[in-house]
């Protein structure tokens, strides 16, 4: 039976494009969503208008916009990027953290939960082993002090398999604290170090299917949501220059994966 959710492109897969690009190569390779990458250096009032106007002309929908990263002594951009998520309808933004203190990490959690609110968006909090907010339960702690309707957690099912995690522990949660997954592929085999884990993460992702994770177990414990295929790939990007081929690769596996 053919799995009906919709499928989007995560903004990582392209990370040479600019945001508006991004929406273009989404749009000709044939995907119905795409994320959007924020760089509070760069990003202007003219960025928002230009990916929205991309946006409606295409009829792409924004799933998510990412990525909010508190840190002691740097600006996380949040109030910014909630605006520019709100302009060009963004139903999800991406918040994780590199605060080693959990408690603040859920009070700023929370902080920008109420920002979204308003604008009717979903702030999911991911989880990366790379990162303080490393798993699976501190998520979990971070988004039950949180308090609110439009909070989350998002699963990138590589980063529950390196973090020490497995799909059984889903089960644990209510369901509906999982609004969508990002899916990727990998070895079996966990990277030994954080230098290593970083790596995989930004370029040694697979196509799904190409690698061991249990991505059929996935999709079985969260039925019926969209799904993001995060598919940072150093490999893919060399092999597939082109960013209009490149997502089509990944696009063919994507609909390969849900049937």
């Amino acid at each position: 039976m053919t799995d009906s959710r919709l499928l989007s492109i995560a903004a990582g897969v392209h990370p040479e494009l600019a945001p508006a690009d991004m929406v273009t190569t989404a749009a000709v390779a044939g995907w119905p969503a795409c994320g959007i990458w924020f760089d509070g250096n760069t990003w202007t009032d003219a960025t928002s208008r230009e990916v929205r106007r991309r946006l409606d002309d295409s009829g792409v929908i924004a799933l998510d916009m990412e990525p909010i990263i508190p840190a002691e002594g740097a600006d996380d951009h949040a109030p910014r990027l909630i605006d520019a998520a709100a302009y060009v309808g963004a139903r999800f933004v991406l918040f994780t953290s590199r605060l080693k203190d959990h408690g603040a990490t859920a009070d700023r959690y929370a902080e920008v939960c109420a920002m979204a609110e308003p604008h009717g968006i979903t702030v999911v909090c991911e989880f990366l082993p790379i990162f303080p907010l490393s798993t699976l339960d501190i998520a979990a702690f971070v988004v039950d002090r949180a308090h609110g309707s439009n909070a989350g957690i998002l699963v990138d099912n590589l980063h529950l398999s390196r973090s020490g995690g497995a799909v059984a522990d889903l089960s644990k949660f209510d369901r509906r604290l999982f609004p969508y997954v990002q899916i990727a592929d990998a070895p079996g085999s966990r990277p030994s170090d954080i230098g290593a884990l970083l790596d995989e993460a930004l370029n040694g992702r697979l196509l799904p299917g190409d690698g061991q994770l249990p991505i059929g177990e996935l999709l079985a414990a969260v039925p019926d949501v969209p799904l993001s295929f995060e598919v940072r790939s150093r490999h893919l990007r060399e092999t597939h220059t082109d960013a209009t081929e490149r997502a089509k690769v990944l696009l063919t596996a994507a609909r390969r994966t849900c049937h």
